[in-house]
């Protein structure tokens, strides 16, 4: 018994963890707590179960959510602003049509997925659905296809931006809980998520349309966005793509000067305008000169969508900031550190390790946010045992985002977004968006092994 005693006491902040987690998912599941306070709740029991007095228990918390929202606040602020330009404008929209053009069904089709990554950077995956959602109703009525052949790209698109290319939140949080290089991700998402988009969205569009396993649904046909401020020409569409590319350009250029170890003026002066916050605010800015409103009406309407567009930002930042919170437990109890003992004694690698926690994470809560962040937060004492290097982390922040991205189910409600706007029963909405939502997190880990192999 004292022997059993003396094993307990051991890992004992490792059994505190996994208590902690175990009664995260109960409160999340069973309970339907909110996932910000379930979080807190967590972070707390774990902290008291694991040992620590209950002062350290509750700086560890301020340390965990301050550090974490230092830098996530401003960027999903600043992310949330430019979206609203590009919404307010029609220069979303604008985009969209310049992209898809005159091409037939098929090449629409990919150029949809296409649109799905472009607009999801800066607009979050529900308004971006809901503000194109009336171009795939169009699509579909032109074509005498079911909505589902253009809006299945569309989504695939939407979801493997908003899981894989900063500045969206969740990779953004994730890289800064694992301290990898922002520009890094940037490019090792694009690269998984391109193939994953076209994978999940064109190619298995195809498939089903092949096999007659397309649902034809009934979809919400709502029109198209008109009025005053609200243009669809190419021109607007180049300067929405402008505001879109600059933030991302300079941000990568940034990183490149880092990783070549460029110095002297030229070099800090990419540093600092290469900064998210930089980067994001000088796109905020040239989105208001390029996208500005010409009349009265315009402009109340931008204001009022300006102010809707940081509304979200609350549930985002503080569920966030408490991810950050449970992390910094983890570290502090030293439970952390075990975990990554552990794994690394069952074979599991950082990447295969990350990616399995989130993906255990999100068919358990349904949201992939969540399900990013705690296992990042899981996850970072084992980059830390392994000594990554930058683009290993990098590699990392894509592998967990792959994770948190698979499996879209009944207790996502993205599922149910999806199954509204499109008309679907629950099982087709399981045999379409669930299967591509997986096969967006399968070819992104895979492209991830992929590239670790070669970088």
């Amino acid at each position: 018994m004292s022997e059993f005693l003396a094993i307990a006491a051991e890992w004992r902040p490792l059994l505190a963890t996994i208590a902690g987690v175990a009664a995260l998912l109960l409160m999340i599941l069973v309970r339907k707590v909110n996932a910000f306070a379930a979080l807190l709740v967590a972070a707390l029991g774990t902290g008291l179960a694991a040992g620590l007095a209950p002062s350290a228990v509750i700086q560890s918390i301020t340390t965990g959510m301050g550090g974490v929202l230092g830098f996530i606040a401003v960027i999903v602020g600043l992310g949330a602003l430019l979206g609203g330009y590009l919404e307010a404008s029609g220069g979303a929209a604008a985009l969209a049509r310049a992209i898809v053009g005159g091409r037939d069904a098929g090449k629409t089709s990919v150029a949809m997925g296409v649109v799905g990554i472009v607009i999801a950077i800066p607009v979050f995956f529900d308004v971006a659905l809901i503000l194109l959602f009336p171009l795939v109703a169009s699509l579909s009525r032109s074509a005498g296809k079911p909505a589902l052949y253009f809006g299945l790209p569309l989504l695939a698109g939407l979801a493997t931006a908003h899981s894989f290319i900063p500045p969206t939140p969740g990779p953004v949080a994730v890289a800064e809980i694992l301290s990898a290089e922002l520009g890094l991700v940037i490019v090792y998402g694009l690269a998984a998520g391109v193939p994953a988009m076209l994978v999940a969205g064109p190619l298995f569009t195809a498939v089903l349309t092949r096999s007659n396993a397309l649902p034809v649904g009934q979809p919400v046909l709502t029109p198209a966005p008109s009025g005053p401020g609200v243009r669809f020409d190419g021109e607007l569409g180049l300067r929405a793509l402008a505001a879109i590319a600059l933030p991302i350009g300079l941000i990568v250029i940034a990183a490149i000067a880092a990783s070549l170890g460029w110095t002297g003026v030229a070099a800090d002066t990419l540093a600092f305008i290469g900064h998210p916050f930089v980067a994001l605010l000088l796109a905020c800015g040239l989105a208001a000169l390029i996208l500005a409103p010409g009349d009265a009406a315009a402009r109340e309407r931008l204001s009022d969508t300006l102010a809707r567009a940081l509304e979200p930002t609350a549930v985002i930042l503080l569920v966030t900031g408490a991810g950050g919170a449970f992390k910094q437990m983890l570290v502090d109890t030293g439970a952390g550190a075990m975990l990554a003992e552990s794994l690394l004694g069952f074979g599991l690698g950082p990447l295969v390790g990350g990616f399995l926690l989130a993906l255990v994470i999100r068919i358990a809560q349904g949201s992939a946010t969540v399900a990013m962040l705690t296992a990042a937060g899981l996850t970072a004492p084992l980059a830390g045992a392994a000594g990554l290097q930058p683009f290993e982390l990098a590699l990392m922040t894509i592998a967990i985002a792959s994770g948190a991205t698979m499996a879209s189910h009944v207790n996502d409600s993205g599922f149910w977004l999806v199954s509204r706007y499109f008309g679907l029963t629950s099982a087709e909405t399981l045999r379409t968006w669930t299967v591509s939502s997986t096969l967006i997190g399968l070819t992104g880990f895979a492209t991830v092994l992929l590239l670790a192999l070669f970088v």
